[in-house]
């Protein structure tokens, strides 16, 4: 049986619309804080600590993955995604009046085998933000992912001393990873948006 054009037609449109939609994702590595660097690692090991980050957009949230390895084993983190990182593109520090908007996601803890991973699924790509009417805070976006030690006591070592808000009783350690702008032209914002707008500093929803 021989079908006419038309139902040919009908049937290539049947095929593409039924075959799934690959989802937007982006993987990208984490940078290290060089001052806690060494707070981070294990002792005289040739491996250099890491942390990568998978967002994968869904229909309803997006799923986030953070990887470590090579870290020292059985420390303890905080993930937050933040308005500001305190780098460029290129990893140089900028300097910038604080986090900004901090956003608190999820524990992290590294194994005996100095690994760890945790998944979240919230909003996160493009449309991440907070509000506050009543203090005059305007929706901001955190666009950026970092990860504080958890225990202030755990960077002591590298000469850290008092505390940060970072984690549930807010007293937290410093800054041991960060991402960095993404390199957009006229717009660098991070990496959590996909999809940078025409004007700087914001992005498409």
């Amino acid at each position: 049986m021989k079908l006419s054009s038309l139902g040919l037609l009908s049937l290539l449109l049947l095929i593409t619309s039924a075959a799934p939609v690959a989802a937007a994702s982006k993987t990208f590595p984490l940078m290290i804080n060089t001052p806690f660097a060494a707070c981070v690692g294990v002792p005289n090991a040739k491996s250099t600590p890491t942390a990568v980050v998978k967002v994968v957009q869904g229909k309803l949230n997006d799923t986030l993955i953070v990887t470590l390895k090579h870290v020292r084993p059985n420390l303890g983190f905080d993930l937050f995604t933040v308005q500001n990182s305190p780098f460029d593109a290129a990893g140089n520090p900028v300097v910038i009046p604080n986090f900004g908007l901090a956003w608190y996601q999820s524990d992290v803890e590294v194994s005996k085998g100095g690994s760890a991973s945790v998944k979240i699924q919230t909003i996160l790509v493009n449309q991440i933000f907070g509000f506050d009417a009543a203090s005059g805070l305007a929706p901001t976006n955190t666009f950026h992912v970092g990860l504080w030690f958890d225990d202030p006591q755990a960077a002591a070592a590298c000469g850290f001393t008092g505390f940060t808000p970072f984690n549930g009783v807010h007293h937290a350690g410093p800054m041991a990873f960060i991402s960095l702008p993404v390199n957009t032209p006229g717009n660098p914002l991070g990496p959590l948006c996909f999809s940078p707008s025409g004007t700087p500093g914001e992005c498409n929803p």
